[in-house]
């Protein structure tokens, strides 16, 4: 026993030794790539906006009163020209009996006024006749003279009252009429502000009554784009969008307008971009918050690597360039090209160096390169011995 005991220890001995006097070989540093292929690059501009109906009329009213009568609701479906509610038109045909009654006092002064000046007319006339004779004296006739100079302006106050009280008179028939509330179009009420037996005050803003939208079949989501983003978006590009109300569903729709009005928010620049959707199944209802993405630019059959790839630098020092050269990756922004990217070779990443163009989808399109072809395992992260998580983003691909 002695002696196995004995041996047991001298054995632990010499593998300690072993451990210490011998270097620990490193492991193979471990990558994940991904393939470059040929395919579809998308390049988007994301935002946020608001469904609205492209047109919508607020319904108000330009006189005050009670409200008598609602005959329309939420839902509700009009057409331009019916009535939809009335005010209390009690005091408006009082009103207007009164400028009725004004209007007529002022057509019979009018009469009165054309008689009282033919009549000083003849007076006038004939007391011209009678000095002539010798019969009455100068004052006679400039009194006759002045009468009916007085005549004619009577005449001319009396017609400028029928006018007045004319005019007073139309309006208080079109504040009646204005008593009875139409739909100035045709669609659907989406809000209704007022109930029964409210008052309504017209005095200082005209008040809202009704809100009515003129076709929800076709809506439009009002958008705000970031003032770097701005110069991607054209009119007539394609949206998707999605609202939370059908998560699991993409909707379609075009840029219809972008607005060059500048809008400061918090010392951010946006700009306004309208979106023309149809909703013929009427799914989308107005004041849904849309997600909404914008397809700026679309290119097919172009080599293309993940964006990821351009940012990665290798750990270990065992990376090299196609070239051979000791180039480090601490010069290469002295390179005359565009970007470099690291190609598995042989288990080990090599540095090539490439022209880049469209980006979009995580992806950027090979304009150019040193070598780099179709289906090449271009290296996205380097794999730590410690954990599994990568060392840096990048899309996943055939090296998990």
């Amino acid at each position: 026993m002695k002696k196995i005991a004995i041996g047991a220890v001298i054995l632990a001995a010499i593998v300690v030794a072993i451990g210490i006097l011998v270097p620990h070989r490193p492991q193979k540093p471990r990558f994940r790539t991904v393939k470059a292929e040929r395919g579809e690059i998308v390049s988007t501009v994301s935002a946020t906006g608001t469904l609205s109906a492209v047109v919508t009329v607020q319904v108000g009213t330009q006189v005050s009163g009670t409200i008598k009568e609602l005959l329309v609701d939420f839902n509700s479906t009009v057409k331009a020209g019916q009535v939809i509610a009335r005010i209390d038109p009690a005091l408006f045909n009082a009103k207007v009996k009164e400028t009725m009654g004004n209007y007529n006092t002022a057509l019979a002064s009018r009469e009165k006024a054309k008689v009282d000046l033919i009549d000083a007319q003849r007076t006038m006339e004939r007391t011209r006749q009678l000095f002539k004779d010798g019969v009455v004296s100068q004052a006679d006739l400039d009194s006759a003279e002045t009468k009916y100079q007085q005549g004619i302006a009577a005449l001319k106050a009396a017609e400028w009252s029928v006018t007045q009280s004319q005019g007073l008179y139309e309006q208080a028939q079109t504040n009646l009429r204005y008593a009875t509330i139409t739909s100035p179009t045709s669609g659907i009420v989406i809000s209704r502000n007022v109930d029964v037996g409210q008052t309504v005050a017209a005095s200082f803003q005209t008040p809202t009554l009704f809100t009515i939208a003129q076709d929800l079949t076709k809506m439009e989501i009002q958008t705000s784009v970031d003032e770097a983003d701005i110069s991607k978006v054209q009119v007539g590009q394609p949206v998707t969008f999605t609202v939370d109300s059908y998560s699991d569903q993409i909707f379609r729709g075009t840029v219809s307008q972008i607005r060059k009005a500048p809008i400061l928010t918090q010392n951010v620049v946006t700009y306004i971009v309208i979106v023309s959707v149809e909703n013929k199944d009427l799914k989308l209802m107005p004041g849904m918050t849309a997600d909404v993405t914008v397809e700026t630019m679309r290119k097919q059959n172009v080599l293309k690597i993940p964006s990821a790839s351009l940012r990665f630098i290798p750990e270990s020092d065992d990376a090299t360039e196609k070239s051979g050269d000791d180039r480090t990756k601490d010069n290469r922004a002295t390179d005359d090209t565009d970007e470099n990217v690291y190609v598995l070779r042989a288990g080990m990443p090599v540095l090539l160096h490439l022209k880049t163009g469209f980006s979009g989808d995580g992806y950027v399109e090979v304009i150019s390169s040193e070598g780099l072809k179709e289906n090449d395992e271009v290296v996205v992260e380097e794999l730590s011995e410690k954990k599994n998580e990568s060392v840096s983003p990048g899309p996943k691909g055939p090296g998990f």
